[in-house]
């Protein structure tokens, strides 16, 4: 299997890159970190440049990219910032679904609006009693005449907060039986009357705000029910495995950078006359760290293939997920014992990759969730 890039993917990742070191400076990361400040004007250069365009179709005004340029964009992005890669990939996954899922009206009306940047998206499934369980969600929409009324409240809600954002909502249409029955899903302008956003405070993952959201008799129009009633859980599962693969590329291009901000520090800090990466001990959890990072790229590439060809990649893109998430919180734990001191100070970026790499064990499916579905593509029956 060959993993090297086209001659296409190369020019692409150089684009991508180079509009980053010109937006995204280490100043700029910085100050949507600590503000926090939602990355505002690099969305405005991924409209500007195509970037969210790349995913969709030419039929629908994209550019017809492959799931492997979208891995390209997706690891460059990680690079800077993890947070960077969720501004963009929440817009493109919730594009998608409407683009996969919706009437023929809705994609017209919603998808020239999110790829030239009037608007964005964000979705909301987590409730305070639902995570991994997204079955137990308890927010509930019902029909009223011409609208949809919606009440309950959700957590954990990534951007919603943003300006502009549509809300990806979904919600329980029937009160009882499974859910795989009784879920759907709406597009809730997140200024609608009702909607009461908090703002909570994280210790990492801090540009795009991670929001508490409550729906208090919202109501909206019939037509922002996306495709059909209680279909919400297929819609909800059809498109994971291209997001799971987009989150392993961004853990590959955030652990990364951390290795390559540990090995510049061990190259340049002298210590009893000489620089510690000349020390056996610093030099090996340098090795072990890069060698994670190839690994976790060789899972990466090895899941885009098999989605890029049309096959079911559960198991690649799980285990992907799995070590890629992991390793990175490791090597940002391992790139923080190698700066020492100057790794816990904010000014230097090692101690932001160690808070945002922590979430990535738990989002977009913990580690345990992704233990759970290998072991039962294996055959095991796990409780």
């Amino acid at each position: 299997m060959d993993f090297e890039l086209s001659e296409e993917q190369n020019l692409l990742r150089d684009s991508v890159r180079a509009m980053l070191d010109r937006v995204a400076t280490p100043e700029y990361v910085r100050r949507c970190d600590a503000e926090p400040h939602y990355p505002y004007e690099l969305y405005d250069a991924f409209v500007e440049i195509g970037l969210l365009r790349m995913p969709f179709p030419e039929s629908v005004g994209g550019l017809g990219g492959s799931v492997l340029d979208f891995t390209v964009i997706a690891e460059e992005l990680g690079r800077k910032s993890y947070d960077f890669l969720g501004a963009y990939g929440n817009c493109v996954f919730n594009g998608l679904n409407v683009l996969n899922n919706g009437t023929e009206a809705q994609r017209k009306h919603w998808l020239p609006k999110l790829l030239d940047g009037s608007i964005r998206m964000s979705i909301s499934m987590t409730e305070p009693g639902a995570g991994s369980d997204a079955g137990a969600m308890r927010t509930s929409a019902r029909r009223d005449g011409d609208h949809w009324v919606i009440n309950g409240q959700k957590v954990f809600s990534t951007a919603a907060g943003a300006k502009n954002n549509v809300i990806n909502l979904y919600a329980r249409t029937q009160p009882e039986g499974p859910h795989q029955q009784g879920l759907s899903l709406f597009l809730v302008n997140n200024d609608t009357p009702g909607i009461t956003l908090r703002k909570l405070d994280t210790l990492g993952r801090r540009a795009l705000g991670t929001y508490e959201v409550f729906f208090d008799n919202v109501r909206v129009p019939a037509d922002r029910l996306v495709g059909e009633p209680d279909k919400g859980w297929t819609y909800m599962l059809s498109g994971l495995q291209l997001e799971r693969l987009m989150t392993t590329a961004g853990y590959c291009g955030g652990a990364q950078s951390a290795v390559d901000l540990a090995l510049a520090y061990a190259k340049d800090r002298k210590q009893f006359g000489r620089p510690i990466g000349s020390f056996q001990s610093i030099a090996h959890m340098l090795a072990d760290m890069q060698t994670a990072v190839d690994a976790s790229r060789l899972l990466m590439w090895r899941a885009a293939c098999k989605l890029a060809r049309g096959e079911d990649a559960l198991m690649a893109v799980s285990q992907a997920k799995l070590f890629g998430s992991e390793a990175y919180a490791n090597i940002a734990n391992q790139g923080m014992q190698i700066m020492g001191g100057y790794g816990y100070i904010m000014e230097f970026d090692m101690q932001r990759h160690y808070r945002d790499a922590r979430a990535t064990t738990i989002t977009a499916g913990t580690s345990q969730m992704q233990r759970n579905l290998i072991a039962g593509l294996m055959g095991l029956k796990t409780k």
